[in-house]
């Protein structure tokens, strides 16, 4: 096998061999008739890992011939940004700056991309699996296209993986064989991620050309694959660490804790899932839980590896901790159960606004009191008699 991973051998070169997507890269789709018509413009891709973020970044600067740039939001800095835009071979073209991972730069970091992509001194091409929506400024977002990315169907990693079997056959004279039954296995565990996919069949190969149910078992053993940021033990891994927090095991927390930052997790993905955790578990409870949270967010924001790690602690520790209520939780989405099914209910008149005198004198407002007794219930007719919050 070359040094080189089989998915970057793989990774197509030209939309008509990139397989996926086809809601935007299909006939008549936005990003097919934006490099057909060779209008490109900031945009940002959304989708989960491993379904051609890259890959599709880098054929559109292709084809429609702009100098290509890649970095990372992880380790990029604002002098690798103006590096692109003041190198003097760039100055009578349009550079595509692909940034992987753009919820990774800090407000500051983007503020100073905003007049590159405003003046268009450059093309930006964000990668996210977060909701950009969130992590991206809204001046910048507002100056760049969202793309949402779908996870791959079992049907389009079949088709990788069959490209795969034949390019090692073909390229690494590689006789792989792996049966209907194997591959489906492989497929499932990919989890529409084309990635994941090809990294567990090449090191599955390593171990032997005939992939059976056993070599697959031992290759999704392998500590190699143990942890993947964006994959399985990721989601694995802060899932135990909700439920320990759940549980009020302080222990088995901060040991989940630890085993995230010592792969090298975003702190601001645990620090958010603590924020939310802080309301829907604690709630109540503890209200001050939320402020706690909230501080440990802005602590990493400010703050960052490795010192962010002690205020993670600090804030696990706390929650785990509290007494826990799911009360205005529970409360909430048996409310929103009702919205979505009884739809718009007519509001009762007498806590309806009556800002002119037609609507007072149609008895909006009517009877209201500021301070009723706890029997009186405003709900719409219909719900009169619910009671959400127990």
């Amino acid at each position: 096998m070359k040094h080189e991973p089989l998915a970057s051998l793989l990774r197509p070169q030209t939309l008509d061999e990139y397989i996926g997507q086809e809601h935007l890269t299909g006939v008549g789709k936005p990003l097919r008739k934006a490099i057909e018509s060779q209008q490109l413009f900031s945009m940002i891709l959304w989708g989960p890992p491993g379904v051609g973020k890259t890959t599709l970044a880098r054929i559109i600067a292709h084809q429609t011939n702009h100098p290509f740039f890649e970095l990372s939001a992880v380790s990029a800095s604002k002098q690798d940004v103006r590096a692109i835009v003041q190198d003097p071979l760039n100055q009578d073209t349009q550079p595509v700056l692909f940034l992987d991972e753009i919820h990774r730069f800090t407000k500051a970091q983007q503020d100073f991309l905003l007049p590159y992509v405003e003046s268009g001194q450059i093309v930006l091409i964000g990668a996210t699996t977060e909701n950009p929506s969130f992590e991206v400024i809204s001046a910048l977002l507002s100056r760049c296209r969202v793309f949402v990315l779908k996870q791959l169907s079992n049907e389009v990693l079949h088709q990788v993986l069959t490209r795969a079997v034949t390019f090692l056959a073909k390229e690494q004279k590689i006789k792989v064989k792996i049966d209907d039954d194997t591959q489906k296995i492989l497929v499932e565990y990919a989890n529409g991620d084309a990635r994941k996919l090809l990294s567990v069949l090449e090191h599955a190969v390593q171990l032997d050309s005939h992939i059976s149910k056993e070599t697959l078992s031992q290759t999704l053993q392998s500590r190699q694959l143990r942890y993947d940021r964006d994959g399985e033990e990721h989601y694995n891994t802060i899932s135990a660490f909700i439920k320990s927090m759940r549980a009020s095991d302080v222990n088995a927390a901060l040991y989940y804790l630890a085993r995230m930052i010592n792969a090298g997790e975003d702190p601001q993905f645990i620090a958010r899932r603590m924020v939310i955790f802080a309301s829907e578990d604690i709630g109540l409870a503890q209200p001050t839980a939320l402020v706690v949270a909230n501080a440990v967010f802005d602590a990493t924001t400010k703050i960052g590896y490795p010192e962010a790690q002690i205020n993670l602690a600090h804030g696990t520790a706390y929650l785990a901790l509290a007494k826990k209520s799911r009360q205005a939780y529970d409360a909430y989405f048996a409310a929103l159960a009702d919205v979505e099914k009884l739809g718009n209910l007519e509001i009762p008149l007498e806590i309806r606004n009556a800002p002119t005198k037609l609507m007072k004198e149609l008895a909006y407002g009517k009877g209201y009191e500021m301070y009723p007794d706890q029997k009186t219930s405003y709900l719409p007719d219909k719900l009169k008699s619910k009671k959400y919050f127990r």
